[in-house]
């Protein structure tokens, strides 16, 4: 008799969450490369990955514009959350209205919190991606009607990951930009403002459900890894440092928005940074083999155009490797990491 209380609790709680599920219409991103599904593909910018052998491992190999040999961690989340197993660009002229009421991105690689940082690759700054959002909205109220619409609207997930790109592209690599105008310091407080008025726009606009996604450990990524030379090719622990501070603070942040905006609204940090990096120091407890170096081309500086498909010395199975190219995980890294976001932290969308 116990058995057969204990099954029938279990269907219970797999009913409930099954319900509580369908209750996620939509999984609305905005970000940079991390979240990028191809936006940039159709925008005069150098930042793109809309070619082989970008997405060999994507459903039907197809190149969409992914900076990963497959999916990206947003897309891994819709799986999860039971929507589809993968979220369209916003600018894909092969998708439409209909595609995007259950989930879109307005991602675009290259992008940052900081107007200054989309313009290093003239890509989408932050700010036009929510004005592509305020007409996704109009977009989706002809298609379904106010009442429908809106209920996507306040029921979805809202996915935000950007902010190394300030750092990596802009302040460390431009120093007469706002090297010269910021310490590094006044630079993350100027960054975290930007979050906490990209946020409260969000929810002025409808959104309910906000999760508000921290940085990796990017001292750890290939590219920087290959310039750190005189430490042996170690991870930039000033990077990573940096990282896990910078993290503290939009933390820091989801705390006050929390207790700021008016009841009904979920705010959740989102940090990668740990998941991350037990992967990068113990890879064969997840079973990779190189965390070091990437899959593709030697490994070490090649990302975008530079990831050649007729180079020799790509992988041939990215599987083993922690990072897809100098700059980006592998699909298995991105599954991972967002398995673990799941589970620890986006489970309360669930309820």
């Amino acid at each position: 008799m116990r058995h057969y209380i204990i099954v029938f609790w279990l269907l219970h709680v797999l009913l409930l969450l099954a319900g509580a599920q369908a209750e996620l219409p939509a999984i609305i991103v905005f970000g940079d490369s991390s979240v990028d599904p191809g936006n940039n593909n159709f925008i005069p910018t150098i930042a793109r990955s809309n070619f082989k052998p970008y997405g060999r491992d994507f459903f039907g190999g197809l190149p969409t514009g992914r900076f990963s040999n497959g999916r990206i961690p947003t897309d891994f989340l819709s799986e999860a959350f039971h929507i589809k197993p993968s979220i369209p660009a916003y600018l894909d002229p092969a998708y439409n209205i209909s595609d995007f009421a259950t989930g879109v991105s307005f991602a675009s690689a290259g992008s940052g919190y900081d107007n200054a940082t989309s313009d290093v690759l003239s890509v989408i700054p932050l700010w036009k991606e929510l004005e592509y959002y305020k007409e996704y909205q109009g977009k989706l109220r002809s298609h379904l009607g106010n009442e429908k619409a809106d209920k996507i609207i306040s029921q979805s997930l809202y996915a935000i990951s950007i902010g190394t790109n300030d750092f990596l592209e802009n302040y460390y690599t431009i120093p007469d930009g706002r090297r010269s105008q910021f310490s590094i310091g006044l630079y993350q407080d100027f960054l975290v403002d930007i979050a906490g008025s990209f946020v409260r726009e969000l929810h002025g606009l409808g959104a309910r459900k906000i999760s508000l996604g921290g940085l990796p450990p990017m001292g750890c990524l290939p590219l920087e890894r290959a310039t750190n030379v005189i430490f042996q090719n170690d991870c930039v622990e000033s990077y990573n440092n940096l990282a896990m501070e910078f993290n503290g603070k939009l933390k820091v942040l989801t705390t006050k928005l929390s207790k700021q905006l008016p009841p009904g609204v979920e705010l959740v940090f989102s940090n990668p940074y740990y998941i991350f990096m037990n992967i990068i120091r113990n890879p064969s407890s997840y079973g990779f083999e190189v965390a070091s170096v990437a899959c593709c081309a030697t490994g070490l500086f090649e990302m975008s155009y530079a990831c050649d498909e007729n180079n020799p010395f790509t992988c041939q199975d990215a599987n083993k490797y922690v990072f897809w190219d100098a700059f980006h995980p592998t699909e298995k890294t991105n599954r991972i990491v967002a398995d673990y976001l799941v589970k620890n932290v986006l489970s309360k969308f669930l309820s």
